[in-house]
């Protein structure tokens, strides 16, 4: 049956590759791009080049004729047909394309990264850029030289985390504790500092309130465990000590060595609670076996009063529960401890990722126009279309400079149907997705826009933030320190292979804690299955020999390259 499955993902994944080949790909023939003509505003007909793209990761994809995208390829020349991941992982799709050899003109290739770089799969960005500024100066020298490969080229660029001038987030796109509004305001508003606080409040609300008012019933806690995803499972334990988001394992502030978090006194605490509340039938008995989507469904119906996981991975349920009108079930970040006195790092500034990225395929007809297109992109006109639209119909512009956006335009920037058909901002492309608008006036987007941002929030939010005294989610956590030099380390562990021992490693401890922590959830005896964990764990898998000192070796190296050594 799984070859079966794997034969079928590879096949869809075969037919998507070849049909984005068709468009501005050769298998590496040069030649003139392919073009497609638009109509502009003036009901003329332009003729644009077209590239093709295909991002690793489920995304929507947007109609043909957006009128943003035909917007900025009237002003720029170019536009790009996006494709996204379905059906199936990351690795099957990359792996098609490079047994394959053909290439959409752009790929971000998520997990596969690495394969695709090692099967030069990419052109040298750094050759090209000298003539595209905005690329080039993208990044400081010291940043692209953490993103350079082995071999000193630059092959990839990471397009999220890049700010503008200043910190200006009002949304928590990360890891935290959620909780629905309609949870707090029962309890009138309470400060809630630790795991234990967290889960006696939802006890509470569903014993009161153990249905939606259609009757449907309320469900306490959901843990989403499918595949990749079952972080919202597994990595609680390095925020519950008080540590920032380095996913891969505990940075000591002090000595600077990598502590491995699954086997800590809090790790241990932290499964014993969700054991307990699954005994309490506050975990939704289906959570260990339910997939992706299916998780997304059930919190689309605002029957879910809290969950940990990135907001990021939630957010088409957020939309659905803004669409549906069930504002109250809106979700809200609390920032959590184990214990009192801890202080919390739930929020961190953006960082650079520097193992994943956009690369140009070396199927690309025509590198420099692709790169150019990239470049444009980055030009501050064309950045306030991509993050605001057109000015008049996504967004006004006052007297004083500054962008506002009526009711009907927050609406339409929360439909998904208008986004497809009317918003373009190219997510996937390099972008200061964080920050100013070039303009130096207002925010780089709606999210990042104090006083718009809180106008755009329902009521039943803004009551929720006005009774905690803050105007964004962000506030609702502790205000984010500097990053250090080596933050983050998932940025490392992202781009592990088993072809070292450092990956072989962590890749079986990823297959040991999916094997074994849901059972660790649900066991009658919790004590014996956590030393059960814990003996295969570290028969397993060589945490302390192996794992830990390649995590040392990077942390120092991170600190050097910070230091300019």
């Amino acid at each position: 049956m799984k070859r079966l499955k794997r034969a079928a993902a590879a096949l869809m994944a075969m037919a998507m590759v070849v049909g984005m080949a068709s468009c501005g790909s050769t298998g590496g023939k040069k030649g003139e791009q392919e073009t497609k003509k638009i109509v502009n505003d003036k009901g003329e007909e332009v003729e644009v080049k077209v590239f093709s793209a295909f991002f690793a990761v489920p995304g929507n994809k947007v109609d043909e004729g957006n009128v943003v995208q035909d917007k900025i390829a009237e002003k720029i020349g170019a536009k790009c047909e996006m494709e996204w991941l379905v059906g199936q992982t990351a690795e099957e799709a990359i792996g098609v394309m490079i047994a394959g050899g053909e290439y959409p003109d752009f790929v971000d290739a998520s997990s596969g990264m690495k394969s695709m770089v090692d099967a030069g799969a990419f052109i040298p960005i750094d050759e090209y850029w000298d003539d595209f500024p905005n690329i080039k100066n993208f990044y400081t020298e010291a940043e692209w030289n953490s993103i350079r490969a082995e071999d000193g080229h630059v092959y990839i660029i990471p397009q999220f985390g890049k700010t503008w001038e200043k910190d200006t987030t009002c949304v928590h796109n990360d890891e935290a504790f959620w909780i629905q509004t309609r949870v707090l305001k029962w309890a009138n508003y309470p400060k809630i500092e630790t795991l234990d606080e967290y889960f006696d409040l939802i006890e509470r609300y569903v014993e009161a309130n153990p249905t939606m008012p259609d009757g449907t019933p309320n469900i306490g806690y959901e843990i989403l465990c499918d595949d990749w995803r079952y972080f919202c499972l597994e990595n609680a334990p390095f925020f519950l000590d008080g540590y920032p988001n380095d996913g891969c394992c505990i940075v000591d502030r002090n000595t600077h060595e990598a502590i491995d978090y699954n086997t800590t006194d809090t790790a241990k605490r932290y499964f014993q609670k969700l054991n307990e509340e699954y005994k309490k039938g506050i975990v939704d008995p289906e959570t260990f076996t339910m997939k992706y989507d299916a998780y997304i469904s059930k919190l689309s119906t605002g029957r879910v009063c809290g969950m940990v996981d990135q907001h990021w991975d939630f957010n088409d349920a957020e939309l659905a529960i803004k669409a549906a009108g069930l504002d109250d079930c809106t979700y809200v970040p609390v920032g959590i401890t184990m214990d009192k006195g801890v202080e919390e790092h739930w929020h961190a500034k953006p960082a650079l990722d520097v193992s994943n990225g956009v690369g140009i395929t070396v199927s690309c007809k025509e590198p420099e126009a692709a790169l150019k297109f990239m470049d444009d992109l980055l030009r501050p006109e064309i950045l306030t279309l991509r993050n605001w639209g057109i000015e008049g119909v996504n967004y006004n512009k006052g007297e004083d400079g500054v962008f506002t956006r009526t009711e009907e335009m927050r609406t339409n920037a929360n439909d998904q149907a208008y986004i497809n058909a009317n918003l373009c901002p190219y997510a996937y492309f390099p972008n200061y997705s964080n920050g100013m608008d070039h303009d130096g006036i207002n925010g780089c987007d709606a999210n990042h826009q104090a006083t718009e941002f809180y106008e755009s929030l329902s009521a039943d939010v803004k009551e929720c933030f006005d009774a905690y005294g803050v105007k964004t989610y962000v506030e609702m956590l502790n205000e984010a320190p500097e990053n250090e030099a080596w933050y983050p380390m998932w940025s490392y562990s992202n781009a592990l292979t088993t072809d070292t021992p450092e990956g072989l490693v962590w890749a079986e401890m990823a297959n040991v804690k999916h094997e074994y922590l849901p059972q660790v959830c649900i066991a009658d005896d919790f004590d014996k299955a956590w030393d059960e964990y814990l003996t295969e764990y570290k028969k397993k898998c060589d945490v302390d020999g192996t794992l830990l000192p390649a995590f040392n070796k990077e942390i120092q190296r991170r600190i050097d390259v910070a230091a300019g050594k």
